[in-house]
């Protein structure tokens, strides 16, 4: 039996995840709690940072030297709720690049059962460093583009 990567996998440019609904994941219907998806959308985002990070450790290294504790947060969120997951079903959460600025970079996240799209979502992320937005640090934005680009094709 192969195991998916805890972490999911980067192809093509898309970041994707497997997550199980678990019972804490519903409400008294057996259907997925909304706020679950923020969870699933966060695990998703940060399992692609990671995931770049790790192929790519040189980048975080000099992201760091330039912006010394930084960190990606949420600055707005867009989601449509378009078919309901329920318990014990296994969903791919799928992370895309959709656009990568100076500061900030929206990604485009879906939560999947298979062909069946259950919710999609726009995340605008902001680069702080400091306490304060910063502009993204080229190594990190360079290995995104590529992300980007390769998502594209």
């Amino acid at each position: 039996m192969t195991l998916a990567p805890l972490d999911g996998e980067i192809r093509d440019g898309r970041h994707v995840l497997l997550v199980r609904v678990y019972y804490e994941d519903t409400d008294f219907t057996g259907i997925v709690y909304h706020a679950s998806y923020l969870r699933f959308l966060e695990r998703g985002r940060t399992n692609y940072l990671r995931l770049l990070g790790a192929d790519h450790r040189a980048l975080f290294e000099a992201a760091e030297q330039e912006a010394p504790s930084f960190a990606f947060v949420v600055r707005s969120m867009n989601i449509e709720f378009l078919k309901p997951a329920r318990m014990d079903d296994v969903l791919e959460i799928w992370t895309d690049p959709a656009e990568v600025g100076g500061a900030s970079l929206t990604l485009r996240q879906r939560a999947l059962r298979g062909d069946d799209v259950l919710i999609d979502a726009n995340v605008r992320v902001a680069f702080v460093s400091g306490g304060r937005a910063r502009p993204i640090p080229k190594p990190l934005r360079i290995a995104m583009k590529a992300d980007l680009d390769a998502a594209q094709q």
